[in-house]
C-alpha cells in the first residue's frame, strides 16, 4: 500500500469519526480481564482477579442441609453459582450454609428453621452467586439498580455480587467473612420480609439490615441480626 493511499484511508475515517460524533467502543474484555483492588480487615489493598461477565448458566450445589433452628417454619434454599466464575458450587454452599445456621442468623429468632436442598420444586428460594454483569441484569429484572455493584434480592432469589463477595468493600473494617456473613444475612433477611434499617448513632453497630455496602454512616461493621440472644435493629428506613 502507498503512503498516498494509507493518507486517503485516514482522512476518510478522520471525517466519519467527525461526521459520527463519537468513538467506537473499545472491544469487550470478557472473562479474566477485569482486574479489580479491595481492601482486606487490615486495611491492605489486594488485587484480585474475577470475571465480570458470566453466560448467565448456574450449576446447583448438591446435596441437602438437615433443618437447622429450634422452632418456626423451615425455609428452604438452593444455592447455585454461576459457570465460569472459578467458585466451587460446594464451597460456596458450605460458606452460607454456616452463615444461615449460626444462632446469630436468622434462626436466632425462634422464629425460623432454614435448610438447603438442591430440588427446585421444594425451595422457597435460591442463593446465587453471580458475576458482576450477570447480577446486574438479574436484580434488573426485578426493577432494581445496582450499577454492577451491589447484591439484591427479588422474590425467590437472593443474588450475590460475585466481586462483592470476593473483596467486600473499600473501608468496610473487618475481615472478609464478617462482609460476606453481612451480605448473605442481609438479602436473606429481605427475602423473610425485613426491611432496611439505620445506623442506631456513631459508635454503635450496624444493624445488619442497615446497608452496609454504601457505608457505614459511623457505625461499626456487624455481620448478625441476632447479639446476645435478642435481635438486633435500627429505625426503620424507606
Amino acid at each position: 500500500m502507498t503512503l498516498g493511499v494509507v493518507l486517503v484511508l485516514a482522512v476518510a475515517a478522520a471525517m466519519l469519526l467527525a461526521r459520527t460524533g463519537h468513538r467506537a467502543a473499545a472491544p469487550h474484555q470478557g472473562f479474566g480481564d477485569r482486574i479489580a483492588h479491595g481492601a482486606g480487615g487490615d486495611g491492605q489493598i489486594r488485587p484480585s482477579r474475577y470475571p465480570w461477565v458470566g453466560d448467565g448458566m448456574f450449576t446447583v450445589a448438591g446435596g441437602q442441609t438437615p433443618a437447622r433452628g429450634v422452632g418456626g417454619p423451615v425455609a428452604r434454599y438452593r444455592v447455585a453459582v454461576e459457570q465460569g466464575t472459578g467458585q466451587d458450587p460446594a464451597a460456596f454452599a458450605a460458606a452460607v450454609d454456616v452463615v444461615l445456621a449460626d444462632p446469630r442468623s436468622w434462626i436466632g429468632t425462634g422464629e425460623l428453621r432454614v435448610q438447603r436442598i438442591a430440588e427446585a420444586e421444594s425451595a422457597d428460594f435460591t442463593i446465587y452467586l453471580a458475576t458482576p454483569h450477570t447480577s446486574e441484569a438479574m436484580c434488573a429484572e426485578g426493577g432494581l439498580t445496582t450499577d454492577g455493584y451491589t447484591s439484591c434480592r427479588l422474590p425467590g432469589q437472593v443474588i450475590i455480587n460475585l466481586a462483592r463477595w470476593l473483596e467486600a468493600v473499600p473501608d468496610y473494617a473487618a475481615p472478609l467473612e464478617v462482609y460476606r456473613a453481612y451480605v448473605i444475612n442481609h438479602e436473606v433477611g429481605h427475602e423473610i420480609g425485613e426491611g432496611h434499617e439505620a445506623c442506631p448513632g456513631p459508635g454503635d453497630l450496624a444493624p445488619v439490615m442497615q446497608q452496609q455496602t454504601y457505608g457505614l454512616d459511623g457505625c461499626l461493621p456487624n455481620a448478625w441480626p441476632i447479639l446476645a440472644g435478642r435481635r438486633y435493629a435500627g429505625e426503620l428506613i424507606g
